[in-house]
């Protein structure tokens, strides 16, 4: 057993060596000829370890192909991580690099602890496909809760662009109030609003700034903010009285939502009560009663 687990740590400590490799040669590459700089009189050595580097890189540079590079396969995986707040270039290799690790990982991990021991190809398929599979239950779980905590700080973003349009601050000084407010209180939202800011500084147009905003959240609550805040910019309406209402309009589906997940409650009460409390309250009743009638049938069967 312990040669097991030794064993499957080294697989994966190598496994995971060869995808650091893989996906940040260049980084690597740099890292390893710092960590290796020598004195002046040790030259000979370091040109050599410049020379193992080098070599190194150039052999991981043929396994990137493993990454995918068209825009057809990378769009939608690129669409989800910004929508899970990852928006660096590094996040699509990643996010790929994870899943062509685990898929070598799991089916190594499970020839060498003996789960296949009689399954030598169903079951590394099946941990090859699960690996596969992780890294995108992963990116959708993160994606939710994301969007949750945007759909829940909403109507307090909206509340204070209220006082600060009423105030006197423009839509654009608001939004930036805002974000700096938030910042800590709800750090995905002023996120977003940050981003929101940057491109109008960039030189986009306000509306569009927005769309792209209920476009990386995809949260249909800020779609209707977003709605909202165009046509009050085309047709001249007052923009805090359509927030206002719009806050108003928020807090009372939140409202209903709680009441209905406190609806709901009852209902899912029924199963631990039929599997875990109503046997225990039937054994606590009946339980004694069946051992007295089961002493007095043993004693009139002796006598």
């Amino acid at each position: 057993m312990l040669l097991g687990i030794l064993a499957a740590f080294i697989v994966f400590v190598l496994i995971s060596s060869a995808g650091i490799l893989v996906f940040n040669r260049e980084d690597v590459t740099v890292q390893v000829a710092t960590a290796f700089e020598l004195p002046d009189d040790m030259r000979k050595k370091k040109s050599r370890v410049g020379s193992v580097v080098s070599s190194l890189g150039n052999m991981v540079g043929r396994f990137e192909g493993v990454v995918p590079r068209n825009k057809e396969t990378t769009s939608s995986t690129s669409a989800r991580l910004v929508q899970a707040g990852y928006r660096g270039e590094s996040a699509i290799r990643v996010f790929y690099g994870s899943q062509f690790v685990l898929m070598l990982l799991l089916p190594l991990l499970s020839l060498v602890t003996g789960l296949a021991h009689k399954n030598y190809l169903v079951v590394p398929l099946v941990t090859a496909v699960i690996g596969y599979m992780l890294p995108n239950f992963w990116l959708g779980s993160r994606v939710k809760a994301r969007q949750k905590k945007i759909r829940l700080a909403l109507p307090d973003v909206l509340d204070l662009l209220i006082v600060c349009v009423e105030a006197g601050l423009s839509l654009d000084q608001a939004t930036t109030r805002t974000a700096d407010e938030l910042a800590t209180l709800s750090p995905e939202i002023a996120d977003e609003l940050g981003v929101v800011v940057l491109e109008q500084r960039a030189g986009c147009a306000r509306s569009e700034a927005w769309k792209h905003f209920s476009d990386r959240s995809d949260v249909p609550s800020v779609r209707n903010v977003v709605t909202m805040l165009v046509q009050a910019e085309q047709f001249g309406t007052s923009i805090a009285k359509t927030l206002r209402v719009h806050s108003d309009t928020l807090r009372s589906q939140r409202i209903q939502m709680a009441e209905e997940m406190a609806a709901k409650t009852g209902i899912k009460m029924l199963i631990p009560l039929v599997i875990f409390i109503f046997p225990t309250i039937f054994v606590v009743t009946i339980g004694p009663a069946g051992i007295l009638m089961m002493q007095t049938f043993s004693n009139n069967l002796s006598h």
